[in-house]
């Protein structure tokens, strides 16, 4: 038997009988509902007449039904599957918990009458409804409702299309323009599955027998495997098309791109072909263009970073480096420095391989190798035009080097990245490159070596002990026994973070500035006093101490502590110690 809402009730008298709300407002809701056609609750809500909260727990007192918070709930998977996913985004609702035959569903609207019946409908068993906040709903129904199974489902669609024979190229180009087409679809619901998932890259792997489809999210891939394997020729070929790549091309790598919109947002994917054993491997690397370009203040830079950073980017002249591996964050926060320095009287021209973001007022030079427009061409070419500011994509060979130095010696400031695994190394890649170590010295001002780390789940965040190896290495950090206090923490794995424990990246950040120390070893091409005068700098902190923060914070945990110490420099002993002055000179000599 079904659990029918207790009585009809008009939400806008419940509101005025309990002097949340006034008569007052209450006629100007309505108004404000004839004019818009939103709920009565959502347009008070809107107006700012009632908070969320309140509204849903006196609907929850007046129907005796349970509040139930969605970001703390554990889904069952099988349950949330009996609603389908219109339907859940229709009526606002989702199965929670089943229990003697009876499931238990939040709904956003309890008072809803007609969802409620259609629910009944579609589920065919008794129901009983919890209120849950609207928002949360919505962000939760994108994360349950991935795209997997229908992304299988369309595989095997386009699998029995293509039939036993082999398929005509020409006759799949023309079929493939229509949206009804299973590759159309299955694109498309891989787009938006991808989207849902935040991620940042969509690998396509063809094996020998199947197909893979991987996506990076935080930085780790999650795979599906679809038996499907012949789909992959289509995908590619579709693919191919939408970037104005060459179709009949199959034994050469290829670079493309195109623009999708994805549930309102403008997605630029960056599409990169290459043969392989079993066919052709694609990976996509999407950038979301509707969220904007990132300011330095939402980087995640420590405040005290973050104030030297920008010291440094004022300056009239003199080269930045940002270095790190690929996928670090290094043109975030290179594009965050150029919109800070974009201002009318400021002229900018960036030499770039590809043109990730399009930035207004700003002069953008696509680097085009297969012409001869590389990164040396473009940079000569832009000292010509008279800029202030100057951003090298990639400081990739010793030509490059050499111009962007002289550049920044001649009253230009240079940006640029290296691929180093800390700032230390990056000045005396420079000079292993073929560049004149007094050229470094004289136009080096600073260096940031950057890393992205997995931030734990809020959600499912729960205190973390350390085992004794992680103790005995926590020793060599020195840190103080009131930090340590606090605790460490780790996510346990949850429906918001797909059950990896993490969510979201934010960056671990190392910058040093040039004193007189680093550059007279610089100009003597001396590598270990150039480390021990880096290392002693006041201003020094490595990489480690920084995910090392974090970690201390509750941000991140002690894995990713630990993967990003492996990767940088180590800490120095005390033998390496040298006397220092207070602070760093800063700048060139």
């Amino acid at each position: 038997m079904t659990t029918e809402p207790k009585k009809k009730i008009r939400i806008g008298d419940l509101l005025v009988q309990n002097e949340v709300i006034t008569e007052d407002q209450l006629m100007t809701a309505l108004r404000e509902q004839k004019d818009t056609g939103r709920k009565l609750g959502r347009t008070l809500i809107d107006l700012g007449y009632v908070d969320e909260d309140s509204l849903l727990n006196i609907l929850s007192r007046q129907l005796d039904v349970p509040f139930v918070q969605l970001r703390h709930y554990q889904f069952n998977n099988e349950l949330v599957k009996k609603l389908p996913e219109a339907m859940a985004r229709r009526f606002r609702a989702i199965v929670l918990a089943e229990q003697h035959g009876e499931l238990l569903v939040g709904m956003a609207d309890p008072l809803d009458i007609f969802a409620y019946d259609e629910l009944v409908r579609v589920l065919k068993q008794p129901i009983k409804q919890a209120v849950v906040r609207e928002s949360e709903l919505l962000n939760t129904l994108d994360l349950v409702y991935r795209r997997t199974e229908e992304i299988a489902s369309l595989a095997e669609e386009l699998e029995d299309e293509l039939g036993d024979d082999a398929f005509d190229l020409a006759d799949l180009s023309a079929e493939s323009e229509s949206e009804d087409a299973p590759v159309v679809k299955l694109l498309k619901t891989l787009f938006e599955d991808a989207v849902q998932a935040r991620s940042s890259d969509i690998h396509i792997e063809p094996d020998e027998s199947v197909v893979r489809i991987r996506q990076r999210v935080d930085g780790v891939l999650q795979e599906q495997v679809m038996k499907e394997k012949r789909v992959n020729a289509a995908l590619v070929l579709r693919l191919k098309l939408m970037a104005g790549l060459n179709i009949s091309e199959k034994r050469l790598p290829q670079d493309g791109r195109f623009n999708v919109r994805v549930k309102g947002r403008s997605i630029d994917v960056r599409v990169s072909t290459m043969p392989v054993q079993f066919g052709e491997s694609v990976v996509m690397r999407l950038l979301d263009q509707s969220q904007g370009i990132l300011n330095l203040d939402s980087t995640g830079m420590p405040e005290d970073v973050l104030d030297r950073f920008r010291r440094m980017i004022r300056k009239p002249h003199g080269m930045i480096l940002v270095t790190g591996p690929t996928g670090s964050g290094k043109t975030t926060t290179l594009y965050g420095a150029l919109t800070e320095l974009n201002r009318p009287e400021v002229k900018v021209i960036t030499a770039e391989d590809p043109v990730e973001y399009r930035l207004p007022r700003i002069t953008q030079v696509q680097v085009n190798p297969r012409i001869g427009l590389e990164f040396a061409n473009v940079l000569r070419a832009a000292l010509r035009q008279d800029p202030d500011v100057i951003l090298v994509g990639e400081m990739r060979d010793r030509e490059t080097v050499e111009i962007g130095l002289r550049a920044a010696m001649t009253g230009h400031l240079v940006l640029s990245t290296l691929h180093t695994n800390d700032s230390i190394s990056s000045a005396m890649r420079l000079i292993d490159m073929g560049a004149e170590p007094f050229l470094v010295a004289s136009s080096l001002l600073g260096v940031v070596a950057q890393r992205l780390v997995r931030r734990v789940c809020e959600n499912c965040s729960s205190p973390y002990e350390p085992t004794d190896q992680e103790r005995v290495w926590l020793e060599t950090y020195d840190l103080d026994p009131l930090d340590l206090e606090a605790g460490f923490v780790q996510g346990r794995g949850c429906y918001q973070c797909s059950n990896t424990g993490y969510k979201g990246r934010v960056g671990v950040y190392e910058l040093l500035e040039m004193n007189e120390f680093m550059l007279d070893a610089l100009r003597r091409s001396d590598v270990s006093g150039f480390t021990r005068a880096a290392r002693n700098s006041p201003w020094y902190r490595p990489l480690g101490r920084c995910a090392m923060d974090y970690a201390l914070r509750g941000v991140t945990t002690l894995e990713e502590v630990a993967r990003v110490a492996a990767t940088s420099e180590g800490e120095f002993s005390p033998e390496d110690e040298i006397p220092m002055p207070d602070s760093p000179l800063g700048g060139s000599s």
